[in-house]
């Protein structure tokens, strides 16, 4: 079944939450970029390539006091002259333990359709609370 290009983002944006929840590095990689760039949002640390972003996400996953973070898309904005997209919306970071918001704000997502598949080349995260 072939998927919108936008309703594809959407839903590897739901599988890249559901690996975050679970903790499962193996289905985050085939969502990123082999260059993937992430900006944090509050101390702007850069995470550059896809190996450098499963380090952090595995150091993450296995920290004693873990936080779950998901992104809600509010919007995808497609190229009309390239296999690329924006996806807009809201993040946050609850606690694991007790569901308890830790953190949260804005982000905007770079997509690219690569070999049938849509991928991330880029985030940018803003800390708002």
């Amino acid at each position: 079944m072939q998927f919108s290009p936008e309703l594809a983002i959407r839903a590897a944006r739901a599988a890249f939450n559901q690996a975050l929840a679970t903790g499962d590095l193996a289905a985050i990689g085939p969502l990123l970029a082999p260059d993937v760039v992430l900006v944090a949002g509050t101390d702007s640390a850069v995470i550059h390539g896809r190996k450098a972003q499963l380090q952090a996400w595995k150091r993450e996953f296995s920290a004693k006091a873990r936080s779950i973070y998901s992104r809600i898309p509010d919007s995808v904005v497609l190229s009309p002259v390239a296999p690329i997209a924006f996806e807009h919306g809201q993040w946050q970071g609850v606690s694991a333990a007790d569901g308890s918001l830790e953190a949260r704000g804005s982000y905007t997502a770079k997509w690219r359709e690569m070999g049938g598949l849509w991928k991330i080349e880029a985030e940018l995260y803003l800390t708002l609370a």
